[in-house]
């Protein structure tokens, strides 16, 4: 079984054959906007946590699973902030590590309205522990065949727009944009690079009535010589302390053509500071007749709770 999921990991990463997406997947995108776009860092006006943890295609040994810790604050009230990532994702024998710093500079564009430019500056470990592979003849006779852990450093950097205002929110970001090597081949050798990522996100925030709003969102991803993929997401929140949702994700399967997944979202604001959400995934794709789908969840802890207009932080804030 794992020499199966090793060679997928191996087809997935070698993005000078597949162009594939590289990066991890997030059904509660909109808590991780800091994650995708540095322009984001100090938007939400007070200093604020996020945890998120995902375990993807459950039952599947090997399959993906991400951990990461966020932390986004203003700097200043005239519109510097800052941002901060910690990450980890794993599939089979290979395990990455990211850590990136985002600066951004606001500023008012009038009617509540903010514009953000924002830089990032990141470093990547990527480890292989080729002892948790099987091979298909013994290692011994081939010194081709990998031993023990391989890892190596990348650093990147990136940028984005980011503009938001009471009811809409819409950004567009590259947060990595040099294309490191990234296989373990011999030195000189380049079998698979890093490829950039663009993203653009955006929302909006309806009211239905005094107590009930609505809130359709997307987050679209664009690597070149890839297939177009995206997530769309439909919220309603009650008295701005509960929430809950239907999310779709585009890609998988080339056959059905149906999509990757489709989840559903449920999250509560339980005080001024503290926040905490769930989604589980139902796989469209042929995975799903091997995997349990996949379920994630997210908390968020916004130091006093309220921004510098005295709002408080709900399931809405952009």
């Amino acid at each position: 079984m794992r020499k199966l999921y090793f060679a997928i990991l191996l087809l997935l990463g070698s993005s000078c054959v597949l162009l594939a997406q590289q990066d991890e997947q997030f059904t509660q995108f909109m808590y991780h906007k800091l994650g995708f776009n540095p322009a984001y860092a100090g938007m939400q006006e007070t200093p604020t946590f996020t945890a998120l943890v995902r375990q993807q295609w459950i039952g599947l040994e090997g399959a993906p699973q991400s951990q990461l810790l966020t932390f986004n604050m203003p700097l200043t009230a005239s519109g510097i902030g800052l941002g901060a990532n910690i990450s980890r994702h794993s599939i089979g024998a290979t395990e990455r590590l990211t850590a990136d710093i985002s600066y951004c500079y606001r500023f008012n564009l009038g009617r509540g309205g903010r514009m953000g430019i924002g830089l990032s500056s990141s470093v990547r470990m990527l480890q292989v522990n080729f002892d948790e592979t099987e091979s298909t003849q013994p290692r011994e006779g081939d010194p081709a065949i990998p031993v023990g852990k391989q890892s190596k450093m990348l650093p990147n950097f990136g940028a984005g727009i980011y503009y938001s205002n009471q009811t809409f929110y819409v950004g567009f970001s590259a947060p990595r944009l040099l294309t490191n090597n990234i296989d373990f081949a011999d030195e000189g050798t380049v079998i698979s690079r890093e490829v950039p990522h663009y993203y653009l996100m955006a929302g909006v925030l309806v009211s239905l009535g005094e107590n009930i709003q609505m809130q359709p969102q997307f987050l679209f991803k664009y690597v070149e010589g890839a297939p177009f993929d995206g997530d769309v997401n439909l919220n309603f929140i009650f008295r701005e302390t509960v929430y809950s949702g239907v999310s779709y994700r585009l890609g998988g399967s080339s056959v059905s053509g149906i999509g990757e997944s489709a989840a559903l979202l449920l999250g509560m604001q339980f005080s001024d500071q503290f926040m905490f959400g769930l989604s589980y995934d139902y796989t469209l794709s042929e995975l799903k007749n091997y995997s349990s789908g996949s379920i994630e969840a997210v908390i968020r802890y916004g130091i006093g709770g309220r921004s510098r207009s005295g709002e408080i932080l709900s399931p809405r804030f952009f």
